[in-house]
């Protein structure tokens, strides 16, 4: 507890460790208990207690989140971030020659918040031709070729302006592509091209990704319109999460504070040509959009949503913006 730490103590180890993280872990301080003690003392000494940043990157560190220490075949990854933004996008289901309104605006705001981390949140290949499910009536569905090829341009084309990490959450349509391939050819199990990784190589794959140690991005866990609200009750922690194609933020607050459960859309149109069959053309309550999170002081500020508002334009704090 805090009224055992002299503030001799505290600036002590603060000068010491010189980040609110290592510091909250040193003293077994929560982060919140951290920054009020630290903004108590230089209030109360008048004097400074600067956070240090040997890596020159803004505040982001590029070692495992302690928690949830990297697993073999990198099933989770992690960093810790004290400023900076997340963009997270998912659910592209990328097709030859369809460039959505939401992938341009993907585009703009990487370039306009210069991001830390960017985020593919799982199902950017579709897999529609090796589905499990049989075909409907007659439909024409682009070739496993096609897909990668069109995964590889769209990719790329975030590759070419991203200066920061490229995470690849890995989807249930992802899957796809090895799952077949694991099933009917294993004896070419290692054969380079056999893995969806072996085509992205700038990109890194993970079943969930940490951000700190109280935040996780992964592709889905709970199921429904809810599953936002669902995730954050069950995990006990924000998650930010796709797989809905729903684009919403929805909060807990309790006496630990409040907690965000974020469902980032789908980088699609929902009414193109992925979806069109299996849907019959019914109504959906899906959106197409991504998520902004912004991280100050070691947590996570309330999400934010790039929403489609119209043909070539998209809605983001208030305004209207062409992209």
């Amino acid at each position: 507890m805090s009224y055992y730490i002299t503030d001799d103590e505290f600036i002590k180890v603060w000068n010491e460790l010189g980040s609110p993280i290592k510091v909250s872990e040193h003293l077994k301080l929560s982060l919140r208990n951290t920054y009020n003690r630290r903004r108590t003392i230089e209030f109360k000494h008048r004097i400074e207690l600067p956070t240090s940043n040997p890596q020159g990157n803004g505040g982001l560190t590029h070692s495992t989140v302690k928690k949830i220490h990297q697993t073999p075949g990198h099933v989770r990854r992690g960093i810790t971030l004290e400023k900076g933004v997340v963009i997270v996008f998912s659910d592209a289901h990328f097709w030859p020659d369809d460039t959505t309104t939401a992938f341009r605006a993907l585009i703009h705001f990487i370039k306009e918040l210069k991001p830390k981390v960017i985020v593919n949140n799982g199902d950017a290949f579709d897999g529609g031709a090796i589905s499990r499910f049989p075909r409907i009536g007659w439909d024409s569905k682009p070739t496993v070729k096609q897909e990668l090829e069109a995964c590889q341009f769209y990719l790329g084309e975030i590759e070419d302006i991203a200066k920061c990490p490229l995470i690849w959450t890995l989807g249930n349509h992802d899957a796809r592509f090895e799952t077949i391939l694991a099933n009917s050819s294993s004896q070419f199990e290692g054969v380079k091209g056999f893995t969806l990784k072996d085509h992205f190589p700038r990109w890194q794959p993970c079943w969930s990704y940490w951000v700190n140690e109280d935040t996780v991005i992964k592709h889905r866990y709970k199921g429904g319109r809810t599953a936002g609200y669902a995730n954050a009750l069950n995990s006990g922690v924000n998650i930010i999460t796709g797989h809905t194609h729903v684009l919403a933020v929805q909060p807990i607050t309790n006496y630990n504070g409040t907690i965000w459960g974020v469902q980032t859309g789908t980088l699609a149109e929902p009414n193109n040509m992925q979806f069109a069959d299996y849907t019959e053309d019914n109504p959906k309550d899906w959106r197409s959009g991504f998520a902004v999170l912004t991280f100050d002081r070691g947590q996570l500020l309330m999400p934010e949503l790039v929403q489609v508002f119209g043909e070539d334009e998209v809605v983001f704090r208030g305004k209207i913006i062409k992209v």
